[in-house]
C-alpha cells in the first residue's frame, strides 16, 4: 500500500469557539479510531504552537519556524492505503471531524528504506 499525509495548517481551526474544542477533539480522536479499527492508521497528532526548531546541516538549531512561514503543519495523520482515492476519503473524514480543510500528499516510495524495515521485523 502507499502511505498519505494528511495535514491542516495552524490555526486552521481558530475559528472554532474554544467551548467546541473537546468536541472537535473527541470527533477527529474518532475518525483516528476508525482508521486503527480499518487497519490504515499509521501515527498522527496536533503539533505544539510555534515550538519548532530548526537545524541546519552543519548542525546549528536556531528556533523556528522562520517568521516568514504563510503556513505551517497544525496537525497531521498518516495513514497507508492503497489508493489517492481512499486516502481522499479519509482526508475527508478528519475535514468534517475537525471542521477545516485538509492536505493530502503521498508519501514518496523509498525501496531501501522498506528493506530495512523489513528486515528490523524480521524476528533473529
Amino acid at each position: 500500500m502507499t502511505q498519505y499525509l494528511i495535514s491542516f495548517s495552524e490555526g486552521a481551526m481558530d475559528h472554532i469557539p474554544s467551548a467546541e474544542i473537546p468536541d472537535v477533539g473527541k470527533a477527529a480522536q474518532a475518525v483516528a479510531q476508525e482508521a486503527m479499527d480499518a487497519g490504515v492508521w499509521v501515527f498522527g497528532g496536533g503539533l505544539e504552537r510555534q515550538r519548532a526548531s530548526i537545524v541546519a546541516p552543519d548542525g546549528m538549531v536556531t528556533d523556528g519556524p522562520y517568521p516568514e512561514s504563510k503556513e505551517v503543519i497544525g496537525g497531521l495523520a498518516v495513514v497507508d492505503v492503497p489508493t489517492h482515492k481512499e486516502a481522499l476519503t479519509w482526508a475527508a473524514k478528519f475535514a468534517e471531524a475537525c471542521r477545516c480543510v485538509q492536505e493530502v500528499r503521498q508519501l514518496g516510495p523509498d525501496p531501501e528504506l522498506d528493506a530495512i524495515l523489513r528486515e528490523a521485523d524480521t524476528p533473529r
